[in-house]
């Protein structure tokens, strides 16, 4: 991850997700709309992996009343969130390093969006059970990220077609080809059964998929 330290790259950080994520600002609208079935006009989120601040921007705006906590471990990516923020950052607290960084709480809303798929097996298990732990009971969490068939074929089937979405929508080809095998055979990407047991053994309950594109998958869980 260490292109999320590097500055020109953080400067053209809202460029990617466009291009790579199916949907990138609808699966943020519809992250909003599934806490907000259940988060008081008052909440308090916890948005892990924060860093460009481009959901922070949609929930702020989304529901005025909502203060959030966020977390990220590259400085640069949170100085990109708070000049992404603007006059909306007055309502949002920046924290750098990992889970352990997060206030303890508790909060009435978590997310954590194309993230866990950086972290391996032990490492997710682990932070999403300290999320658990920062969560009001019944608290909704929404989570997406790269998650796919682990078996040699299911992995360059999704890789492929996660690439040549990316080559279709302005991805040079020979990066995208460089992307591909990265996270065909580098990424510790979860297949989505293993993802949502992940879930489950933290201690969340109601396990639902609500986003599917290509390669990404999304749940909303309780705590």
């Amino acid at each position: 991850m260490g292109h999320f330290s590097d500055s020109s790259s953080v400067a053209r950080y809202a460029e990617g997700p466009r291009r790579l994520v199916p949907g990138l600002e609808a699966l943020h609208r519809m992250t909003l709309l599934l806490l907000a079935e259940r988060a008081p006009k008052d909440a308090r989120v916890l948005v892990l992996g924060a860093g460009g601040g481009m959901e922070l921007k949609v929930f702020a705006e989304g529901q005025p009343g909502w203060r959030f906590d966020g977390v990220d471990p590259s400085a640069a990516m949170l100085k990109l969130a708070e000049e992404t923020l603007g006059p909306l950052a007055a309502r949002v607290s920046l924290h750098e390093g990992y889970i352990e960084s997060a206030p303890e709480g508790p909060f009435a809303a978590a997310t954590c969006l194309l993230t866990l798929h950086f972290l391996s097996q032990e490492e997710r298990l682990r932070t999403l059970q300290e999320v658990r732990r920062r969560m009001q009971p019944g608290a909704p969490f929404v989570v997406a990220h790269h998650s796919f068939p682990r078996d040699e074929a299911g992995r360059e089937r999704w890789s492929s077609r996660f690439a040549a979405f990316a080559v279709a929508s302005g991805v040079d080809r020979g990066m995208m080809e460089a992307g591909r095998g990265f996270i065909a055979h580098q990424l510790p990407a979860l297949s989505p059964d293993e993802d949502e047991a992940s879930l489950r053994a933290a201690g969340f309950s109601d396990v639902s998929l609500f986003y599917a594109a290509f390669t990404f998958r999304g749940w909303v869980a309780y705590a």
